[in-house]
């Protein structure tokens, strides 16, 4: 019987095992891909804006040369912070399913693994689970929800479906590297969340003509070959296309959440104490990224860091 079952080797869950370790429970962390998973799917060359002490856990520190993290950067840390603590991580291995009450929770994962805890604590953000556009072709190879690096699209007629910080960066470094490039957005303009200095560079390129864009605009359909567009006049276009970067945001997943009793507020978020971190389900709480639901814009690593602090001190303090 562990004290804690923590899902997701994110830096909330990376920080939630810390503390467990440190008040001396049984725990267990499960994640379903690689260490830092989310992280792990940053674009190859991303530069952090956050400065690296704001990102440090368990009182590591970060040090680097530079002033900005990169993705490398950050990838190295939480390695090295896994290791100094020896955690107890099963990577790989997905949950199914979770059952049972605050005290007596079954946890099964995938290879019909049962795993027994007293509380759980669930850290899987939201980067894993795409919007997804639910249009024709969506499912074709060369359509992907997250962007890489530019090499491997050199010469080629790249689409870019979102008109957010993820969306803006891709196509610049995209064009960067030699690729044509075309961003396709439904608003009339780009998000208010751009990073401001990266605004002005952007609508250059679209002003001088390097970097083409459709606002006001959906895809409809993705072939082989071209993009049905639609305007808001309802006029299609046909749009010649090798390649699609469907950048169109990201959700938890609320599916697992209700499966366990989870409710929901209006704007998604999982209904928690904010002290605690503990849902409505008693026993069940909840850390990083996916305490803000669909609003993930709002939290970042910097401003979760101590939910490891609250959530263990919680069920440390508690006869469960």
């Amino acid at each position: 019987m562990n004290d804690v079952a923590i899902v997701g080797a994110g830096p909330g869950g990376l920080a939630c095992a810390i503390e467990a370790k440190r008040h001396k429970l049984n725990y267990l962390v499960i994640e379903k891909g690689c260490l830092v998973n989310s992280v792990f799917h940053f674009p190859t060359n991303m530069t952090l804006f956050s400065t690296p002490e704001l990102l440090e856990i368990g009182n590591i520190p970060f040090i680097i040369p530079t002033a900005k993290p990169t993705r490398t950067d950050l990838l190295g840390y939480y390695r090295r912070v896994a290791q100094h603590f020896e955690l107890k991580i099963n990577l790989s291995e997905k949950v199914q399913s979770i059952s049972g009450k605050r005290g007596a929770f079954q946890i099964q994962t995938s290879g019909d693994k049962v795993y027994l805890a007293k509380n759980i604590v669930i850290a899987t953000g939201q980067y894993d689970t795409p919007s997804l556009m639910n249009i024709p072709g969506e499912e074709r190879e060369k359509v992907s929800h997250y962007y890489t690096e530019a090499h491997p699209y050199y010469q080629k007629k790249v689409a870019i479906i979102g008109g957010k910080n993820s969306a803006v960066e891709a196509a610049l470094d995209l064009y960067k590297h030699g690729v044509e490039v075309t961003i396709i957005h439904r608003g009339e303009d780009f998000g208010k969340s751009v990073k401001y200095w990266i605004l002005p560079d952007i609508k250059n390129r679209i002003k001088k003509g390097r970097i083409q864009a459709y606002f006001n605009t959906t895809v409809a359909e993705i072939k082989e070959d071209l993009l049905i567009l639609t305007g808001d006049d309802g006029i299609e276009t046909e749009l010649a296309n090798d390649f699609v970067f469907a950048l169109t945001g990201y959700r938890p997943n609320m599916g697992f959440l209700r499966n366990m009793g989870v409710e929901f507020d209006p704007k998604l978020t999982p209904v928690h104490d904010e002290e605690t971190l503990q849902t409505n389900v008693p026993g069940i709480y909840i850390a990083g990224v996916i305490t803000a639901g669909c609003e993930a814009s709002k939290v970042f690593i910097e401003n979760t860091r101590n939910h490891g602090t609250k959530i263990i001190g919680h069920i440390n303090g508690t006869n469960v």
